[in-house]
């Protein structure tokens, strides 16, 4: 009988899928362009434009970011989050020491660290899947 893959863990494709939608909540909510979620209500509050579209939209966003850090939170924890980021840190570190990236701007470092944090939600958001592959193990939570 053949085993069904969806079971067995996270592909390629899902983590790029769960990356993506990691990277678009957060490069949404803001980013160093001038064009994010941020800005845009930043801009409506100053010009007392403010309004329910506004509201939904921070509404939206709380929503996502509550979905993938709760997600990220119960799998990883606060030790697998300060790991994550050091294994993190230590990697852009390298590609900074060897010419691949460049962090002598705030803008450019904004960047790299909305980036990192897009990886951390996406790793948050897949662990159980990479932890039944490598382990055999269900990851599940119990409810007192």
């Amino acid at each position: 009988m053949a085993k069904n893959n969806k079971s067995e863990g996270i592909s390629a494709a899902g983590f790029l899928v769960r990356f993506l939608a990691a990277l678009a909540l957060v490069l949404f909510t803001y980013n160093p362009s001038g064009h994010s979620a941020y800005h845009w209500i930043a801009s409506a509050i100053s010009a007392n434009a403010f309004g329910p579209v506004h509201l939904l939209l921070i509404g939206v966003l709380l929503a996502g970011w509550a979905v993938f850090w709760i997600a990220t939170w119960s799998s990883l924890n606060a030790l697998g989050v300060a790991l994550l980021a050091i294994i993190l840190g230590a990697i852009v570190w390298g590609l900074v020491k060897i010419g691949w990236i460049s962090l002598n701007t705030v803008s450019s470092a904004s960047w790299v660290g909305l980036v990192l944090l897009a990886v951390i939600l996406t790793v948050g958001v897949s662990w159980s899947h990479f932890w039944r592959r490598i382990t055999g193990q269900v990851n599940v939570e119990h409810v007192d």
